[in-house]
């Protein structure tokens, strides 16, 4: 479609979930192989916007390349790997795809949710706890995703993981079902593979393609998280090769780097690059007490930085790699100091919720509404209030039973009786005044709930 832009061409109706043929950019067109086709999964281009974070080196300005947006149920930096492997496993005729991850994985939930779009099944081997190995994984979070689009799910301990690995996991189902019948297509760990990387490398042709519409914005640094491996091998490899040249700095929030260097140096010479990873990314360890574990200084960060800019980081990814970055330029100002850099949001909203109990000593104050005082109905009449002040368990049992929106027009209720008397002790006040005082029965407040 000549002369018709890149946004333009996403919002033509129909354009969401197609296949088109890919065609890499010219800069890109030596590696091979070359993906033929891609399924279109997320929105983009996603933006890039200022990010005014506090206590910046000198002259540093920060921005930040919203992959989070790329989507909802699709959110994150898994989405762009996706568009190039979903691809691959409807041109191989698969009906199921496999993948592996943590209980809170974002590629798994992404996986899941594609996998649908696509009418394929989806089997997912997530890793927990030795504890919780055998009992009900529960809803939260990424899990919530994934149940309820019907992914068929095994749980795995920690210590099996690591005996077994991730990919003989994956090869034991992927058998299973061979000899049920069915057609598996198995996707790695993050999605990472050398086709997967072709998503960043797409990513760093649509940021050269923002930075060249703006006209006024360059970039010295990339900074991102690092779990899997293949979106820093994107990155770093699409930049050394476009225009941006930009240095890469990857946060590894599990592995050690040395391990990420070989990792990335596997992928790009799977696409016969001919270059070598320790030239291309800077990694370092972010990973603190562990794989989606958190200091609760890391934790206060990210409600710190969601309180004063309103970019809400995943605890898991994200919120580490802004964590070390932000350390390390306080550590090292000089670093830093007057470069633009471009920080690129990966997503993973989703495990915050596994975090909430958590978070909660750190969430926002809240306060109860006082209507104590004399409030004006809509007719411009006084309002009416009744404070309970006694109230024995049995009737309190039987009051919440019918509703506890039966508790709203009262202002206050104490326990303070196991009798079975089936009495509520209430106060009638009228204009903040006390007016009456006396038992009030069953009958007689459900009267009241209604009126």
């Amino acid at each position: 479609m000549a002369g018709v832009s890149a946004a333009a061409a996403a919002g033509k109706i129909g354009s969401f979930l197609s296949k088109k043929p890919y065609a890499p950019p010219s800069w890109a067109s030596h590696l091979y192989p070359v993906p033929s086709h891609t399924f279109s999964l997320g929105h983009f281009p996603t933006p890039i916007h200022r990010w005014n974070l506090p206590n910046l080196p000198n002259g540093t300005e920060v921005w930040i390349k919203r992959d989070d947006l790329s989507g909802m149920q699709l959110s994150g930096n898994k989405v762009r790997k996706l568009e190039f492997l979903m691809a691959d496993a409807v041109a191989q005729g698969a009906d199921c795809v496999i993948t592996v991850g943590g209980i809170q994985s974002n590629h798994c939930r992404a996986t899941a949710v594609a996998a649908k779009y696509l009418n394929l099944d989806c089997y997912l081997i997530l890793r927990t706890s030795k504890l919780l190995v055998d009992k009900e994984p529960g809803l939260v979070g990424n899990l919530l995703v994934e149940r309820l689009v019907g992914a068929h799910i095994d749980l795995v301990s920690k210590e099996e993981y690591g005996k077994i690995g991730s990919v003989a996991l994956a090869d034991l189902l992927k058998k299973k079902l061979l000899d049920e019948g069915r057609k598996p297509y198995v996707i790695p760990v993050g999605g990472s593979n050398s086709l997967g990387t072709w998503g960043y490398i797409e990513a760093i042709n649509e940021i050269e393609h923002q930075i060249q519409i703006s006209g006024d914005v360059e970039f010295d640094d990339i900074v991102v998280a690092c779990g899997s491996g293949g979106t820093i091998a994107g990155l770093a490899l699409a930049s050394k090769l476009s225009s941006l040249k930009t240095k890469v700095h990857a946060f590894s929030v599990c592995d050690d780097p040395e391990y990420f260097y070989a990792y990335v140096q596997g992928l790009i010479d799977g696409l016969h690059s001919g270059l070598v990873s320790h030239d291309l990314v800077d990694i370092v360890n972010a990973k603190g007490l562990g794989y989606a574990m958190n200091t609760a200084e890391e934790l206060k960060f990210v409600k710190d930085i969601a309180a004063a800019t309103g970019i809400v980081l995943d605890p898991v990814y994200s919120g580490k790699a802004a964590y070390g970055m932000l350390k390390d330029m306080a550590a090292n100002p000089a670093k830093w100091e007057g470069r633009k850099i471009l920080f690129v949001h990966t997503g993973g909203l989703l495990g915050l919720y596994d975090k909430v109990d958590e978070l909660s000593s750190l969430s926002g104050s809240w306060c109860r509404m006082d209507l104590e005082e004399s409030v004006p109905r809509k007719d411009g009449t006084e309002s009416h209030h009744r404070v309970i002040t006694s109230l024995d368990l049995d009737s309190a049992c039987r009051i919440s039973s019918i509703s506890l929106s039966g508790l709203i027009p009262y202002l206050a209720c104490t326990f303070i009786s196991m009798s079975s008397s089936r009495g509520i002790k209430a106060s009638e006040f009228r204009g903040g005044k006390k007016e009456s005082e006396g038992n009030l029965s069953e009958p007689e407040f459900a009267e009241q709930k209604r009126n």
